[in-house]
């Protein structure tokens, strides 16, 4: 009788912890699937923030509302705003940006994907993120912060937004100088959408640093190697603005090896401004820059690109144009080692395939 007793309450113990198995891996099923793995209009849109407000704690559509006026919002600083998200996020969070000038240095570590930063992309001129260090500046513990510390808004995280606001960095680079390299934006999480963003410096503007990113109808100013980094990157109907004085370049990519798959293309972009400045120059020895039917005014110089002193990467390096127009698309000029592309050479960087944009991007 005793143990008949026992072995029925073994069976009764060991369905509950069957059950309770069951219902641990159907809930992580269910968060799983919830998360969504790719970046679509509405992660960069807000019909309504103060209807769409909501305690991040409760359910799954999120919006924090920065006012740096201090009138209805949740937060003084865009920071503090980023700081509210929980680490380890699963869910969109959409961060509104009032108009406004934010001068503060802005951190979204890799712990917090899914976030958006959103202003008015009819009117991103009116909402600025700006900082103005730089390289040789010093850090709290007495060191140089270098170039990618200098960044004024650095972003760490997957499945990354923004769209409508500017982000600036206000060093003014004096040619010639040490030190000067002044990020706006430094990136390394992957799969990111910047759509409708201004990005504003001098020397060493935009650090695309690592990971898949798409960049569409934004405006990157600045004058020496602005954009530079190692990642796998489509810039499509940009404008490339140059403020050099005399001499720059626009693009320095970094790839070590051929079987790297990285590189910078713009397509349907427009390059102008100041100065004379290369296309690109070979930071790494396998440096890939591809422009595409896009418009080159007179600021570029006919040489259109530089090894960087370092002749053997001629042999190396992919530097390419295809179809582009303009007073600074003239071939005639351009080092022997670079690429007039035939459209079968072009292809795989005309899309958005070229980022693996077909798993992560419903635009």
């Amino acid at each position: 009788m005793a143990m008949g007793g026992s072995a029925a309450i073994s069976v009764e113990l060991c369905f509950m912890v069957v059950v309770l198995a069951f219902l641990v891996v159907e809930a992580e099923l269910g968060s799983a699937l919830m998360t969504k793995d790719y970046i679509s209009w509405d992660d960069m849109r807000v019909s309504n923030p103060r209807r769409e407000r909501t305690n991040l704690r409760q359910v799954p559509s999120k919006v924090i509302v920065v006012d740096g006026s201090g009138y209805g919002g949740d937060s003084f600083t865009v920071q503090g705003a980023i700081d509210m998200v929980p680490e380890g996020n699963s869910d969109r969070v959409k961060i509104v940006i009032r108009p406004g000038t934010y001068r503060e240095k802005v951190h979204i570590p890799f712990t917090k994907p899914y976030i958006s930063l959103i202003g008015d992309e009819n009117h991103g001129s009116d909402t600025i993120i700006t900082w103005n260090d730089k390289a040789s500046d010093r850090s709290s513990d007495g060191s140089e912060l270098g170039t990618y510390r200098s960044a004024s808004v650095t972003v760490e995280s997957d499945y990354f937004c923004a769209t409508g606001i500017t982000i600036q960095n206000k060093v003014v680079a004096v040619p010639g100088w040490s030190g000067m390299q002044a990020v706006a934006l430094r990136i390394n999480g992957d799969k990111a959408v910047l759509y409708r963003v201004r990005v504003l410096g001098t020397q060493d503007t935009l650090l695309d640093e690592a990971g898949s990113h798409y960049f569409l109808q934004c405006l990157i100013q600045g004058s020496v190697d602005f954009i530079f980094g190692r990642s796998r990157s489509l810039y499509e109907e940009c404008v490339i603005h140059s403020i050099a004085d005399q001499f720059g370049a626009i693009a320095a990519h970094h790839r070590d090896s051929p079987d790297e798959d990285t590189g910078f293309s713009f397509v349907n972009c427009i390059v102008n401004g100041t100065g004379s400045v290369y296309l690109g120059r070979a930071w790494g020895d396998y440096s890939r820059v591809v422009y595409s039917y896009s418009y080159l005014d007179r600021v570029i110089n006919p040489r259109g690109w530089s090894d960087w002193n370092h002749p053997y990467r001629q042999r190396t390096v992919v530097f390419g144009e295809y179809r582009c127009r303009g007073a600074g698309a003239n071939m005639r000029g351009r080092v022997t080692w670079s690429k007039s592309l035939s459209s079968m050479e072009a292809g795989q960087f005309l899309d958005r395939s070229f980022i693996g944009g077909e798993t992560w991007l419903r635009l």
